[in-house]
């Protein structure tokens, strides 16, 4: 995840001051160093990379709009909707990213 912190909108599920990270769309380990970024909540950003591997990210998934509309995230995005922005929230990695990081 990003190091820069700052308080403004996700723009993966658009809830309004929360604390927002830099994601790089394109995984900095796969060559997206100097690509295109999006300011992502916490929670959003950590379960982005709780559901996908680097190579999914940057294969099929290096857009807002392609993450948008992935199934995998689709029930996270409508649920992290109605969280109130200083809700902490605890995430699992998805039993796919863990048999590839083992």
């Amino acid at each position: 995840m990003g190091k820069s912190k700052a308080i403004g909108v996700c723009e993966l599920c658009g809830r309004r001051d929360v604390e927002t990270t830099i994601h790089h769309l394109i995984p900095k380990e796969m060559g997206g160093t100097h690509s295109e970024v999006a300011n992502l909540c916490i929670a959003c950003h950590r379960q982005i990379h709780a559901l996908y591997t680097n190579v999914e990210l940057s294969t099929r998934l290096h857009s807002l709009c392609t993450l948008r509309e992935d199934e995998q995230i689709k029930k996270f995005l409508k649920w992290i909707r109605k969280q109130p922005s200083e809700k902490l929230v605890t995430l699992k990695k998805s039993n796919h990213i863990r048999k590839k990081t083992h």
